[in-house]
């Protein structure tokens, strides 16, 4: 019995070395694909790890070049069936293990708000249908104003439906009691984590320079002056930069001052901003300028579609941080001022047509009583004229009879 119980436990052992013991073909493969098969990282029983899809990892094995015959060798993977049995070898020799995804549920209060912000949408949708229509029938009045706007949306057009932004799911990670490699979605979170080459290698220049750096006095004499004039050279490099940005600053405030703020002049703006060491110098200088802006004289109905223009400009400015729905509301409103402006402006070349035909009536009514003045003074002056006639005749009548007598 002793003996027996001996046995098994040498058993044992043998087949934990077996299990636990990789050899270096699969340490090889595992490396591989802790490097090339895209992971992801969670938090796992409060601690962060990495994680693949089994189903990736099957098709980068099948990539690599264990799944290419050499000379000689059959290939280590042929199928899909082949990667998935290797798989489970790592898997027992404790490379990775399964996983399983649990979704987290959310309070009920949450639950709540979601469902009101739901139907608020569905509200403000149905009334965005139906301010849609009613700015589709103002829209036939104003179309130059409409050709404007379109090209300025695009594709913001009133009432149309919007997209619903993809929201992730949160999930967390357990340990799944079956642990067993399956080709599909199924999710394995890695235990094997090597060092890599591109650490490994910086690490040992790091200590390098260290050891380098520790042993200054020993260098050369050459060497040391080297040094000496770099580090000479770095502290001016970064005391100038200090000073241009002290420089730009105090150049500002000159001009705004000088200005009265109507002239914003700065020397190298990006120089503190955060970009790349090239781009910090570029553009040299901007210039803008705030102050009242002169404009010529114009006629009304100008001065009035110019109005109307900045005033939705300024209004789309300002109603970019608002809601749609005030966007739609301010919309319409900028529609109605634009079809009022353009009644007023009707009405006033249709006012301004009556007087002109008014003044022109008067006018010839007043010629036709010049004419008839004229005629009449004529007329009698010609009566007066002949009376006077037949007067001078009778009175020689008269002398001619008194003369006979």
């Amino acid at each position: 019995e002793r003996e027996s119980r001996k046995r098994k436990k040498r058993n044992n052992k043998k087949r934990l070395k077996e299990v636990s013991e990789p050899t270096k073909e699969e340490k090889a493969v595992a490396k591989y694909l802790r490097f090339n098969c895209p992971t992801k990282s969670t938090n796992m029983m409060g601690h962060r790890v990495d994680y693949f899809v089994a189903s990736k990892a099957v098709d980068c094995l099948l990539d690599s070049k264990w799944a290419k015959a050499k000379k000689g060798e059959e290939a280590l993977f042929t199928t899909r069936e082949s990667v998935v049995d290797y798989c489970n070898r790592l898997l027992k020799k404790q490379f990775f293990h399964r996983a399983l995804k649990v979704m987290k549920k959310k309070p009920e209060k949450d639950l709540k708000k979601e469902k009101e912000k739901e139907k608020a949408r569905s509200d403000s949708g149905k009334e965005e249908e139906k301010k849609g229509k009613k700015e589709k029938e103002k829209k036939k009045d104003s179309e130059a104003l409409d050709t404007k706007k379109e090209k300025e949306k695009n594709d913001d057009s009133p009432g149309s439906p919007k997209k619903k932004k993809d929201v992730k799911k949160k999930f967390k990670l357990e340990p799944h009691e079956d642990q067993l490699f399956l080709d599909g979605n199924e999710v394995y979170v890695w235990i094997y984590d090597p060092v890599h080459f591109k650490t490994f290698a910086m690490g040992l220049i790091l200590v390098i320079a260290v050891i380098a750096a520790t042993l200054f006095p020993l260098w050369p004499a050459e060497m040391r002056v080297g040094v000496y004039y770099l580090s000479v050279a770095a502290g001016c490099f970064v005391a100038s930069i200090l000073l241009l940005a002290v420089a730009r600053c105090i150049l500002f405030l000159i001009i705004w001052l000088v200005t009265g703020g109507r002239h914003h002049f700065w020397f190298l703006p990006n120089l503190t901003a955060d970009v790349g060491f090239i781009d910090s110098f570029r553009p040299l200088y901007t210039h803008e300028y705030k102050g009242p802006r002169s404009s010529g004289k114009k006629s009304s109905g100008d001065k009035a579609d110019g109005k109307s223009l900045e005033s939705s400009k300024a209004q789309k400015s300002d109603s970019e941080d608002k809601s749609d729905s005030e966007k739609k509301e301010e919309e319409e409103e900028d529609d109605e001022e634009v079809v009022k402006e353009t009644e007023r402006q009707n009405s006033d070349t249709e006012d301004s047509e009556r007087r002109e035909d008014e003044g022109s009536q008067h006018s010839n009514g007043n010629d036709f009583e010049m004419i008839t003045r004229e005629e009449l003074e004529q007329h009698t002056q010609d009566e007066e004229e002949e009376e006077e006639e037949e007067e001078e005749e009778e009175e020689e009548e008269t002398k001619s009879l008194t003369v006979e007598t």
